[in-house]
């Protein structure tokens, strides 16, 4: 019994060691995944975005008043037709669903614009064929499950997705269903990783209420919605179609600045997009390719123009690797050794050079050294204006390292906020000055 009641807490913390190096490496490589990601994928084929609305009546308005939005802008291709999604109250709801996720994955889609709720009577009826009441716990926990199907179908495709939520209603028991609905909405797009598109706030009138007039795009006072206290006007779905506009093209921005960026397209996708900056397999007699050949691998350095520096290949450091032995105990409290190898690539003569430069007049630039995401280090080298032959302090001597890192308290200087001797000492800097600007006799 004593026996056990020892080995408990190392158990536990035996278990909650690896729970702790689980999450952390979960949490780095969602960090990973997170970095440098866009909701858009920048490679679509063709490099043009095919955008296509799926909904009820909402989508119908709402494609209309995108196709005036992307009218002209060339990166996108919108599809005309409306794809209507199966009624969230269908008896046969799954099946539908199983047939629209087909058809989404047949089709060619870059993004999918979704937009339901034109009718918020819905009627639910659970597995057991039991009628939900309207609007209550059973019913709502019914219609997010629906909601959840319906979202997933768009999974396999792997688009971006934007969910539009309803905006407010004219007849107050159905703008109260449509708000329980829009918490649904915008809580599994969250957790299926789609953008919720919020349309309720952009209809209300300043005290928060249900207004058919409202400003347009341009802030003139127009009708925006129908008669029906549902629907919208052309101007309206012009207004609604704003709101998915924003997030649309601030997503194709961000898509088109990550397209430069070496690491996320193949060689054939920057040759195509990128064709001056793209990566291109050395030629035989280029130093990079001898490097190759000899079982290195060195950077290749590219440069504006052609120079010395660029063909000179004396000052090259080799690529140097090393191999660190450890012990390590294992659970099984037996010694086990595990050799690492520490990679050091091959340095080209440019980056040597950057490292121990030095200016013709003798003086030397801050070299600064940052790590940056994905692993890289960004070296730079700063000059301080100011000529002559000056010599340099010692970094361990530079006042801000004295002050901060080793703590020492400088002299004031006198006629300085922190001179605080007293009676004060004349500043002879100043007493100079003032000899100088003095009119002789």
């Amino acid at each position: 019994m004593r026996q056990g009641l020892f080995r408990l807490p190392v158990w536990i913390a035996t278990v909650a060691m690896a729970m702790a190096i689980a999450l952390f490496s979960l949490s780095a490589h969602a960090a990973n995944e997170d970095q440098g990601a866009t909701f858009l994928t920048p490679f679509p084929d063709g490099d043009v975005y095919q955008i296509s609305a799926f909904g009820d009546g909402f989508a119908e308005g709402l494609l209309s008043g995108l196709i005036q939005a992307f009218n002209a802008d060339v990166r996108l291709n919108i599809d005309r037709q409306i794809n209507t999604v199966p009624p969230v109250g269908a008896a046969d709801f799954e099946a539908k669903v199983a047939a629209l996720e087909q058809k989404i994955a047949s089709k060619p889609l870059g993004a999918a614009v979704v937009m339901i709720g034109e009718n918020v009577w819905i009627s639910l009826r659970n597995r057991d064929g039991k009628r939900l009441a309207m609007g209550g716990e059973e019913w709502v926990a019914e219609f997010t499950r629906r909601i959840d199907l319906l979202m997933r179908a768009f999974k396999r495709k792997n688009v971006g997705v934007y969910w539009v939520g309803l905006p407010i209603l004219a007849r107050n028991d159905a703008n109260d269903i449509a708000q329980r609905m829009n918490g649904v909405l915008r809580e599994r797009a969250y957790l299926n990783g789609y953008k919720y598109i919020d349309a309720y706030q952009g209809f209300t009138d300043e005290a928060g209420g249900y207004s058919a007039y409202g400003p347009d795009l341009e802030g003139a006072i127009r009708l925006l919605r129908l008669r029906n206290g549902v629907h919208f006007t052309v101007a309206g779905n012009r207004k609604l179609a704003h709101f998915v506009e924003k997030e649309l093209r601030s997503d194709l921005n961000q898509a088109k600045s990550n397209r430069n960026l070496p690491l996320l397209g193949a060689e054939a996708e920057q040759a195509r997009i990128n064709p001056g900056n793209a990566n291109k397999t050395p030629s035989p007699t280029s130093p990079a390719a001898n490097a190759a050949d000899a079982g290195k691998s060195a950077p290749t350095v590219r440069s504006a123009a052609p120079s010395s520096a660029a063909t000179d290949t004396s000052g090259d450091q080799k690529a140097d690797n090393g191999r660190v032995t450890l012990k390590l105990v294992n659970n099984h409290g037996r010694e086990e050794t595990q050799t690492i190898e520490i990679v050091r690539p091959a340095i080209p003569a440019s980056v040597v050079a950057l490292m121990a430069r030095r200016e013709g007049s003798g003086q030397r630039g801050d070299l600064i050294v940052d790590q940056i995401a994905g692993g890289y280090t960004l070296m730079s080298s700063i000059t301080p204006p100011g000529g002559g032959n000056r010599g340099r302090l010692s970094p361990t001597q530079a006042p801000y390292f004295r002050l901060l890192v080793k703590g020492e308290r400088l002299q004031p200087k006198p006629g300085r906020a922190d001179d605080v001797a007293w009676p004060p000492k004349p500043d002879s800097t100043s007493n100079a000055k003032m000899g100088e600007t003095s009119p002789r006799g």
